[in-house]
């Protein structure tokens, strides 16, 4: 039987952060990344290797509707996100993607917190490289993860964005 290649359909999104491309394969997003972000080769090689597939400029119903709530989301009218997602990566970095998922809209953990309630408190390093890794930003809200200090660090889109992302969902301020 011949190996086919999947198609990863991906559009460019303008948000007042800065572009993100989305990406979604077999209905499932995959993909909400920083455009300009030099991490986007690692990602990019990641999503092709484990899903064997290619990469189309186009769009599909999965990748309109992330557009529509991510809209709604920077306009301060959306708190939860309800696109299907598809985590691409190890099995400990996909406990910690999902683990993000249960971050609430206005709420922020440490890495290290993060690392305690996925069981594993010696691990800081890991879950925080794992977050890092994270291929679906603002869905999987990888920017509530902050450090130990209340410190800003580290995040894909840079700490501009990290901010007001964050003071999107803290302060009620929206973007759009």
């Amino acid at each position: 039987m011949e190996d086919k290649t999947n198609i990863i359909q991906i559009q460019r999104y303008h948000s007042p952060c800065g572009d993100l491309m989305l990406g979604s394969v077999e209905d499932k997003l995959c993909l909400c990344d920083w455009a300009a972000e030099s991490h986007r080769d690692i990602v990019d090689r990641r999503l092709r290797k484990l899903l064997k597939a290619g990469y189309e400029e186009s769009t599909s119903d999965v990748i309109q509707e992330a557009i529509r709530q991510l809209d709604e989301y920077f306009n301060g009218k959306r708190t939860v996100f309800e696109v299907p997602l598809l985590f691409v990566g190890t099995e400990f970095q996909k406990s910690v993607w999902r683990k993000l998922l249960e971050i609430p809209y206005g709420s922020t953990v440490s890495y290290g917190e993060l690392a305690r309630q996925l069981n594993v408190p010696k691990a800081v390093r890991a879950v925080a490289a794992a977050n890092g890794a994270n291929a679906i930003s603002i869905f999987a809200p990888c920017h509530r993860v902050i450090g130990s200090n209340q410190a800003l660090v580290g995040y894909a889109g840079g700490l501009s964005a990290k901010k007001r992302l964050l003071d999107l969902e803290l302060n009620g301020k929206p973007l759009l």
